[in-house]
């Protein structure tokens, strides 16, 4: 080793040192004079000794996927980018904007509040326009209201009167924008459209493309005999394509559970009993014009809450997208398994690399991945679904931070569906290695010879098939052969016996397959 690297050595060694000799410097106090003397200097001084590269980027760094903080807006950014109208800062204000206008029209069309007139084609118009049409410099002098208000929603608020002054008919009844509201009013609207329409946009068309990949995959191997193993040992044959569709019919159950999840919104105040509005016009019926309001919206209707809608519906969705995301990890290791047992071969990419140091690998990196995405997308899905439910007496704002987390854990969920079916469509079955498996594992068939033996009454043919069998390296399909051909069963049951092998003795695996999978083709 050379002078200068052992010199950089002892640097980097005598600046690690530094720091963490440095107690907290919170506590310390500048004094009167203004001289520094505390360990924040000693720490800037250090700094300044040594300058260390990664210290060194500005603040000012622009957003890129390469500056991103999480991998889900940098690395994977353009892998998830179909949430972001969903699920982005930008869609959560434009999705505000839309229930306050929505609102306004609905105000107006109540015949019972003089105050506010059927709204006219224009304005009506007018409103749908600056929904529909909303823009990121939109978004940006609402979130430059809000460096005033320190409150998001009512920024909305003051952006949606500001844009209507002009207009005529609109300005007028610019004060009942918002009329009657507390903000989760309009938030638990807000994200109930956000998770709706990104489940409909989204996540069902990933899983959709999942169970049709999968199912393309299995057709064709309905009667591809496979050893099964239960507990990583041989176990009854079955077949490849079986167990595909083993996994496609639990994917298909979880997907019904995802789609048919209701998520229900509130709009009724403060505490949730309209107060303001019945101070306001106490003889409406306000129970009745939130329901069609909200109906109206395409949700299902909460009559029943506190300042919040008590978010059990999200929770519901929370676990179903769980559900699929453990049915998705449980196919991933399977296939990395198979993988590893030569049953499927991946087909390499040119220019792709598997390893930095092993040129032959090519290794399961999209089911590992998968595997990844979906575990950090139900501990995020697992935390909403255990929180969001929990607010202290009528509200506390703890589910404000975490219903911003949304977007996070459907962007994993859409990770983890996209690298599977990157993975799966790689895959190359090798029947020889599949069969080569079958050939060596003959002790298989004892299940079969004992159950047969019961049925002819031999005795004891559980424990004699397992002296024979339990154990062993490998059984001769010759001894096997000559212990049936002694057994006291009727001819026909002996030849039949004779006949099996590990590939036929797979029960109603292909049948049973071959039908699902053509059901499931003709319901979908």
């Amino acid at each position: 080793m050379g002078a200068n690297s052992r010199h950089h050595l002892e640097s980097d060694h005598q600046f690690r040192h530094k720091i963490r000799l440095c107690p907290p410097f919170q506590n310390r106090r500048v004094s009167q004079s203004g001289q520094d003397n505390s360990t924040r200097a000693k720490i800037r001084l250090a700094l300044s000794a040594h300058s260390h590269p990664f210290l060194s980027i500005p603040d000012s760094h622009p957003l890129t996927a390469l500056t991103a903080l999480s991998p889900v807006d940098g690395r994977y950014e353009s892998k998830v980018s179909a949430l972001r109208p969903f699920f982005s800062e930008f869609a959560l204000i434009r999705y505000r904007l839309t229930v306050e206008a929505r609102w306004l029209e609905a105000l107006g069309a109540c015949n019972d509040i003089p105050e506010v007139a059927p709204l006219s084609t224009s304005a009506t118009a007018f409103l749908e326009a600056l929904t529909d049409n909303f823009s990121i410099e939109d978004a940006k002098q609402v979130k430059e209201i809000e460096r005033t208000t320190n409150h998001d929603v009512k920024a909305i608020e003051y952006f949606l009167k500001q844009r209507v002054e002009g207009e005529k008919e609109l300005q007028e009844i610019s004060e009942f924008i918002h009329f009657g509201c507390t903000s989760e009013d309009i938030n638990n609207l807000a994200y109930a459209l956000m998770l709706l329409d990104a489940r409909e946009a989204v996540i069902l068309p990933a899983i959709d493309r999942l169970i049709s990949t999968l199912c393309r995959l299995a057709i064709p191997l309905t009667q591809e005999p496979m050893l099964a193993r239960t507990h990583g040992q041989p176990a009854s044959p079955t077949t490849l394509g079986k167990e595909l569709a083993n996994v496609i019919a639990r994917l298909e159950h979880a997907r019904s559970q995802v789609a048919k999840t209701a998520i229900r919104g509130k709009f009724n105040g403060a505490v949730g009993n309209f107060n303001a509005h019945l101070a306001a016009y106490p003889d409406l019926d306000w129970a009745t014009i939130s329901c069609g309001f909200v109906e109206k919206l395409g949700l299902d209707w909460q009559p029943m809450t506190t300042q919040i809608e008590p978010h059990d519906d999200i929770a519901t969705l929370c676990h179903a997208l769980m559900r699929t995301n453990s049915i998705l990890i449980d196919l991933d290791r399977d296939i990395w398994g198979y993988i590893a047992l030569g049953y499927f071969r991946q087909r390499a990419v040119d220019g792709e690399v598997g390893s930095s140091t092993m040129p032959h690998k090519v290794n399961p990196i999209d089911f590992e991945n998968a595997e990844g995405n979906a575990g950090i997308a139900n501990a995020l899905l697992g935390h909403l679904a255990d929180k969001l439910p929990i607010s202290r007496w009528q509200r506390d704002l703890s589910d404000s931070t975490a219903l911003r987390n949304l977007g996070p854990a459907f962007a994993h969920c859409l990770l983890a569906l996209e690298s599977t079916l990157k993975g799966l469509g790689k895959l190359e079955v090798d029947s020889g290695r599949l069969q080569a498996d079958l050939d060596t594992s003959w002790e298989v068939l004892a299940e079969a010879i004992q159950t047969v033996m019961r049925r002819y009454q031999v005795p004891k043919p559980y424990e004699k098939l397992k002296a024979l069998t339990r154990g062993r390296q490998a059984m001769d399909p010759t001894t096997l052969r000559g212990f049936i051909e002694q057994l006291p069963i009727p001819k026909e049951a002996r030849e039949r016996l004779v006949q099996l092998t590990p590939a036929t003795y797979t029960g109603n695996a292909a049948e049973a397959a071959a039908a699902f999978l053509q059901r499931l083709s003709g319901d979908r």
